[in-house]
């Protein structure tokens, strides 16, 4: 008699452990819901005097992120903090915020960046300009930073800025450079 009820108690047991019992209540969900992501709340800021506002999705090229939120053309000349600067055909103004999203440091590089006119033509930075208006030629991006800059460009007065392509740094441990990632602009 001891020998079924032993045989019967093992059977009962084995059948609970392998049903999972409950303690009652529905089945919880395999995958727990996810909560919203928290945001910052920053407050909006008026565009600049004679710059229009982009709204362009974000684009990513190699381990930095960029967005285009501002543009100005047909400037003919400004003003530095020490020097007036004239165009040879007309100032164009990108406004842009690099990220590095990832957890080692990158490397921006304003001169790797090219505004695409209608006829195709990749026009690079104007080095004088980034100087006079102290925006930087390069500068280290560490881990989750992110910076708004102005790119300045002299392009022919007749040309029509079409976009501009934004090179960022490779990932860690690929050598070479990124294709970049094209952004329009009209």
């Amino acid at each position: 008699m001891r020998a079924p009820l032993i045989l019967f108690t093992g059977v009962a047991l084995a059948v609970t452990v392998l049903s999972g019992c409950t303690a009652g209540g529905p089945a919880a969900s395999a995958s727990p819901s996810a909560a919203p992501t928290p945001t910052y709340e920053l407050p909006p800021r008026p565009v600049r005097p004679g710059e229009s506002p982009v709204r362009a999705a974000p684009v990513t090229d190699g381990d930095t992120r960029f967005q285009v939120i501002g543009l100005q053309k047909g400037l003919s000349g400004f003003f530095g903090s020490h020097a007036e600067w004239q165009a040879k055909g007309q100032y164009v103004v990108v406004r842009i915020l690099v990220e590095n999203p990832g957890r080692t440091n990158s490397r921006f590089d304003a001169k790797r960046q090219r505004l695409i006119t209608a006829d195709g033509t990749a026009h690079t930075i104007d080095k004088f300009a980034q100087a006079i208006k102290r925006q930087p030629d390069t500068l280290p991006l560490g881990a989750q930073v992110r910076i708004e800059m102005d790119l300045w460009y002299d392009i022919p007065a007749e040309a029509k800025v079409t976009a501009i392509r934004l090179f960022g740094d490779p990932p860690l441990g690929v050598g070479g450079t990124t294709d970049g990632a094209q952004v329009p602009l009209s």
